[in-house]
């Protein structure tokens, strides 16, 4: 492990978790690495303290808002709890989205900066939105973009509540979107009642790297956007990226974040120069994640040892300057005939690897329950049951206990629910991605 931070940086740490020894002929090393940033009130120049945020929030206005009247009202709430979360000196702007995205507050394509006239002043503004129209994400997500594309702001954020489908806008434009958005913002989904699709919510969240949740009642909107909210305030770094330099002959399988949730960053990578790629990570705050990162290796005799892989923490510098180099982790390579050595599996390793096999499980078995197949959703929900129960998923295993009636969790052994709410089902799924850290010994 080493960390390069100064200190009038944010500190990170790396740490690899990893077991490097490979039987001879061996060729795939799998590690997980772990990144800390222990935040401070020291920052850098990419992310000076007062005022280093820019947060535009989107309100879903579409007709469906208004059935019943008290989505329309908890969204006009949480908005306002969220706009008293901002922290003075924050740029920030509210939009309403239909089919069409308006600007609410402070309108001309400008953002405003919390203090207490301006927080006034928006909370105002909110008492005029309304319900009506279809539904468009990709303007709202537009609109947004080109509104923080005027701030300087390091951490530039947006908060996005829907209620429905995307319907007036077709799949590939919202794609088209969120690829020319993705690195511009970070963006947290919600879905409120549970008329809207997951899988749309959930890869709004996936491509801008930020977290996707439901909030079945209305009622709760108010508190978990202030949650939301506090988080963004917490960030004070933004656009970290993960290097990984490998040696000639070395190839990169896979890497995927693992805590706090799954999620695959392989096609993300952009090259960073020969034999090294970028991971983006978005924005850090205090706080760490977990990283699973597979190589594979030339195959090599007992005795042989290299370095698999560099793993590097990267700030971007000023123009016309190099990255600042934050922290560092070497991943390794160690050819043995000690059979006891190279089949050892690292329970850090062990564990996410279950983690990611978990969300999985749980996809697919709702998937096959909901095409009828009773069985193949059995034997996936099972599973599911199985892996959290090992793991000390606790949260997820309660979530599975809607869906299912558990007769023996170690085994597996499950039946279907008759009915099962659709809250509770678009819950299991939405959070499935959601991970436990490794058990401290």
């Amino acid at each position: 492990m080493a960390n390069f931070a100064k200190p009038s940086a944010p500190r990170f740490s790396v740490e690899v978790y990893q077991n490097e020894f490979l039987p001879e002929g061996g060729r795939d090393v799998h590690a997980i690495v772990t990144v800390t940033s222990t935040g401070g009130a020291a920052t850098t120049r990419a992310a000076a303290a007062h005022g280093s945020a820019a947060v535009v929030i989107m309100v879903d206005c579409s007709g469906s808002m208004e059935y019943p009247p008290d989505k329309m009202r908890g969204a006009r709430e949480a908005t306002a709890a969220a706009i008293d979360t901002l922290r003075d000196g924050t740029a920030f702007a509210v939009i309403a989205g239909t089919h069409v995205a308006k600007e609410v507050y402070p309108g001309q394509g400008r953002l405003a900066v919390a203090d207490p006239a301006t927080r006034a002043q928006a909370k105002e503004a909110l008492r005029g939105l309304g319900a009506g129209g279809g539904t468009a994400i990709g303007t709202w997500l537009r609109l947004a973009d080109g509104l923080l594309r005027r701030s300087s702001a390091a951490i530039r954020h947006g908060i996005l509540l829907t209620d429905g489908r995307n319907e007036h806008e077709d799949p590939a434009v919202l794609r088209a979107t969120l690829e020319a958005c993705s690195g511009r913002f970070t963006c947290d989904a919600r879905g409120v009642g549970t008329d809207w699709e997951v899988k749309e919510v959930t890869g709004i969240a996936s491509a801008l790297l930020g977290t996707a949740d439901i909030v079945a009642d209305p009622a709760h909107l108010a508190e978990d956007f202030t949650l939301m909210m506090e988080n963004v305030m917490g960030k004070e770094v933004a656009d970290v990226a993960l290097r990984l330099w490998t040696p000639v002959g070395v190839e990169i399988q896979y890497v995927k974040q693992v805590a706090p949730s799954v999620q695959d960053l392989s096609d993300r990578r952009t090259g960073a120069g020969p034999r090294a790629g970028d991971y983006p990570t978005g924005s850090w705050g205090d706080e760490s994640r977990e990283y699973h990162v597979c190589v594979r290796v030339p195959a090599a005799s007992v005795g042989q040892e290299m370095l698999a892989a560099r793993a590097t923490l990267l700030l971007p510098g000023a123009p016309g300057e190099p990255p600042v180099t934050l922290a560092q982790g070497l991943v390794r390579a160690v050819w043995t005939d000690d059979l006891a050595a190279s089949t050892a599996i690292n329970p850090q390793v062990a564990h996410y690897t279950g983690q990611a096999e978990l969300a999985k499980a749980i996809q697919q078995g709702l998937e096959a329950r909901k095409l009828g197949d009773v069985d193949g959703a059995t034997a996936k929900l099972g599973r599911a049951v199985q892996l959290a129960s090992a793991s000390g998923n606790a949260d997820t295993a309660k979530l599975l206990a809607k869906v299912v009636d558990v007769v023996d969790a170690a085994a597996g052994t499950v039946r279907l629910k008759a009915k099962v709410a659709d809250a509770d089902e678009m819950t299991l799924e939405t959070r499935s991605i959601q991970t436990v850290r490794v058990k401290k010994s």
